[in-house]
């Protein structure tokens, strides 16, 4: 966030795969969700994971499953508006096979990319955590299409040996 100024004062973040609850929290922050002075803009940050993790001052956190069909419906109840950002912080469990976590992990990536084409407001950022391994190339043409900037990011705190990089799609061009 502070090399992409990603979360700005007053806006609304989704976080799938939010545990443990690190992106939450600097969201929480910049957007100023946990004001409770509701005469200056206040943000919304709404994380969703499988786990239960512990509540975070101005996040309203959801256990639920991304990949469950009945997803689209609690957060269409949910959600009065479009968003401003979606984080997909989201890793299937490692089989320990790399090609096959890898395949696996993109194909969450794919289906948060989508899910952020429906529900980000034009202007919106998308972030996902992936591991890189060659697949991650249609992801890229995808984000390449609905976004007006695309970047590929390793953040200083990932180990040098970890193939874990982040995707940044900024500036979502609604409905192309």
């Amino acid at each position: 966030n502070e090399k992409f100024n990603i979360f700005k004062f007053g806006d609304s973040v989704i976080d799938l795969g939010c545990a443990p609850g690190g992106w939450l929290q600097v969201a929480v922050e910049k957007t100023n969700s946990n004001l409770n002075d509701f005469k200056k803009r206040q943000g919304r940050v709404v994380g969703i994971d499988l786990k239960p993790i512990l509540s975070i001052e101005g996040a309203e956190i959801l256990v639920l499953d991304f990949l469950d069909n009945d997803f689209e419906k609690k957060i269409k109840e949910l959600l009065k508006d479009k968003v401003h950002n979606i984080i997909s912080d989201m890793a299937s469990n490692s089989t320990g096979h790399k090609k096959s976590d890898h395949l696996r992990i993109i194909a969450l990536c794919e289906s948060a990319a989508f899910f952020a084409f429906d529900y980000l407001k034009e202007g919106g950022n998308f972030v996902a955590k992936v591991l890189a391994g060659g697949a991650e190339s249609e992801l890229q043409t995808i984000l390449k299409k609905n976004f007006k900037k695309v970047i590929n990011f390793k953040p200083k705190s990932s180990r040098s040996d970890s193939s874990e990089k982040y995707v940044i799609a900024l500036n979502f061009k609604k409905n192309n």
